[in-house]
């Protein structure tokens, strides 16, 4: 059974029982309200009936108590007339009537018989009492009261009423009220039905929503916003949801950058592994020609150039590997630089380099603070410019220059005006080993590991490195730098000892 249906019967019934407790308490009071008042009226008619006996006896008296009673017998007969009161006298053993109405007394035991009984129950501290009995087919209120003669003759007198008009109200208004119960029962149910399915809007709501992210929308939510409980299990359900759908996001970017690392991995194992291949069989050849075959004294000096040609480069190798392990393993040990002190290293060492390869270089720094090492920012800015020399051809230009950023930091941008790179091959620049022209950039020594390198140096100085490019027209690559301070203090913060 559905909460809905649960909560239409629980509020119908609790609605059904109220009506009816309250219902028969109200009757049931209004009922016993009439009952006394016809015991009231039936008491006060029985005192006047006892007045007016009382009267005619005493007038009577002396014609002896016989004489007496049939007297104030007759006279209260002719004096009363009622339909629905009767009236009786047990004198010395005997029961003498009046005003019978439908001859009850002598057409149905049952009168005579409560009479009786009331008349032997009768005790001195007890002058009156009432009964109510069911009479033939009517209802009647039965009182009596004694009197004395003489303080030694007992005479009882009394009356019985026919009460069966407020048992017949009685029974009309309970038929009455149980149709009135029925009719807002009815429309009671038909209001609860409405009201419990309002109420449980949400909570259906909130099992679609359920269902939905069930079945891979993790993007629905209830968007149910109230104040009560219901309001608040929704946000709390929506909050969940967040918190799911984060974290399988979370799972779904890790297992993509595991992937990503392992393939990486897979790609500078395999770059690495063809690096070293073209350099060894170069000197496993020439050293197998030495050893086993005549050669000239030129062709072994041919010989001798290629092999330490490829151990140079080997060798070379080796340091760039070593340079980027020791940068991704050794914390950022750093301190404030001055940048016109990097703009003097750069000018001092590369004007030969420019000069000798037909370059027009500049390194033009706006005065301003980097705060890291020295020797790494160094290495990243000589790798740049060394992919951008052998970027552009003779009387092409590379450009440096630095500038303060606006949020307080650093910026420098290295332009040349080379061949350029493609734009799909930009995202990929910075892995090890990748090289966009793989026999230009062997020929000129390279093995694809600067960028690599650099891309480790600005991400240890929490900056950035954007390239921009358009092949045949150049290359643009913007550092940008924390301001020092900041970088300062929270490389403090990241490498402090634990407590």
């Amino acid at each position: 059974m559905k909460f809905a249906d649960k909560l239409f019967l629980s509020m119908l019934s609790l609605l059904a029982f109220a009506f009816s407790l309250f219902g028969l308490w109200m009757l049931n009071s209004n009922f016993n309200r009439l009952m006394d008042k016809e015991k009231e009226q039936a008491l006060q008619q029985l005192q006047m009936l006892q007045y007016f006996f009382d009267i005619t006896y005493q007038t009577y008296e002396a014609y002896g108590s016989d004489y007496a009673v049939q007297a104030a017998l007759d006279s209260l007969s002719s004096s009363m007339d009622s339909e629905t009161l009767g009236y009786y006298i047990i004198w010395n053993g005997e029961i003498l009537t009046g005003g019978d109405p439908q001859n009850l007394l002598y057409d149905d035991s049952t009168l005579l018989t409560c009479i009786i009984q009331m008349s032997e129950n009768i005790d001195e501290t007890h002058n009156s009492v009432y009964s109510i009995q069911k009479i033939a087919d009517g209802q009647y209120v039965l009182v009596r009261i004694i009197s004395y003669e003489n303080d030694s003759a007992q005479m009882v007198l009394g009356i019985y009423q026919d009460i069966s008009e407020t048992y017949a109200e009685r029974t009309y208004y309970i038929r009455q009220y149980w149709f009135a119960v029925l009719v807002l029962l009815s429309v009671s149910a038909c209001i609860v039905a409405v009201l419990s399915r309002v109420i449980t809007r949400p909570i259906r709501r909130l099992n679609r929503v359920a269902n939905q992210i069930a079945g891979g929308d993790y993007e629905k939510r209830s968007h149910y916003r109230s104040s009560d409980e219901i309001g608040e299990l929704a946000q709390t359900f929506d909050k969940m949801a967040d918190t799911l759908l984060n974290y399988i996001r979370e799972k779904e970017e890790a297992a993509k950058q595991k992937e990503l690392e392992a393939k990486q991995k897979e790609d500078f194992t395999n770059a690495f592994a063809h690096e070293l291949k073209t350099p060894l069989a170069s000197i496993i050849g020439y050293a197998d020609m030495l050893n086993t075959v005549p050669l000239s004294e030129a062709e072994q000096r041919e010989a001798y150039y290629y092999i330490y040609s490829q151990g140079k480069r080997l060798e070379s190798l080796s340091y760039k590997l070593m340079e980027l392990t020791n940068v991704e393993r050794q914390p950022l040990i750093g301190r404030v630089i001055d940048t016109k002190n990097l703009e003097e290293n750069i000018r001092v060492t590369m004007r030969p380099v420019w000069k000798e390869a037909g370059i027009q270089g500049k390194a033009v720094f706006e005065r301003g603070t980097i705060w890291g090492d020295e020797d790494l920012l160094l290495s990243l800015l000589y790798n740049l410019i060394s992919n951008a020399n052998k970027a552009v051809e003779e009387n092409g230009f590379v450009v440096l220059r630095g500038k303060k950023s606006a949020d307080g930091g650093y910026e420098i941008t290295v332009v040349d005006n080379g061949r350029g790179i493609p734009q799909e091959e930009i995202g990929r620049v910075t892995e090890a080993f990748y090289m966009v022209d793989k026999s230009r950039a062997r020929k000129q020594g390279g093995a694809g590991i600067g960028l690599a390198l650099c891309q480790k140096i600005i991400d240890l100085h929490q900056g950035t490195l954007k390239i921009v490019s358009n092949v045949g027209e150049g290359t643009a690559i913007r550092l940008s730098f924390p301001p020092a301070e900041e970088l300062k203090r929270k490389m403090r913060e990241d490498y402090a000892p634990e407590a």
